[in-house]
């Protein structure tokens, strides 16, 4: 796989997300857990999405239960937790596993384009992809959705 379009999700609801057809727009692409002391990065994630969504960024979360068993809900428990905690906006797929051997592709596929320290190794790993379809750039847990890096990288996709 050379291009993060080529991945598809499923939304909270079930249904189908392909980011094939995201094309032309930036994507942040992140895993999240409820039950996280990065958990409270949902409202940084929300103030991207609302400053840049109308230059064409698309954030878009993805539950994962892989570190600490820190997102142990259900599909709809996910989302009425990121709403009324957090007013998430942005669309958030289905639990999806981000390491081992039965990681979601998009997973596996950022670590091959930027190497083994792009791997998920906690929850609110950020993956920046350009309009193509590229891995522009990933940010690990630590680094706070609102951070200037952060921003100054959007800002360069747009």
């Amino acid at each position: 796989m050379t291009s993060a379009h080529e991945f598809s999700f499923q939304t909270l609801q079930g249904a189908p997300y392909p980011l094939g057809a995201l094309a032309g727009h930036p994507v942040l692409v992140v895993n999240t857990a409820s039950k996280c002391g990065f958990t409270p990065q949902y409202a940084g994630l929300q103030k991207l999405w609302e400053l840049y969504a109308p230059s064409g960024l698309i954030v878009v979360g993805v539950p994962c239960n892989d570190f600490g068993g820190q997102e142990p809900g259900t599909a709809e428990e996910i989302g009425q937790f990121c709403k009324v905690n957090y007013g998430v906006g942005f669309p958030m797929m289905a639990k999806e596993r981000a390491t081992g051997e039965s990681a979601h592709p998009f997973f596996r596929w950022a670590a091959i384009e930027k190497g083994f320290f792009a791997r998920p190794r906690w929850n609110f790993y950020k993956y920046l992809i350009n309009k193509n379809g590229a891995l522009a750039d990933y940010f690990i847990s630590t680094t706070k959705p609102e951070s200037e890096r952060v921003r100054r990288a959007i800002e360069n996709v747009l």
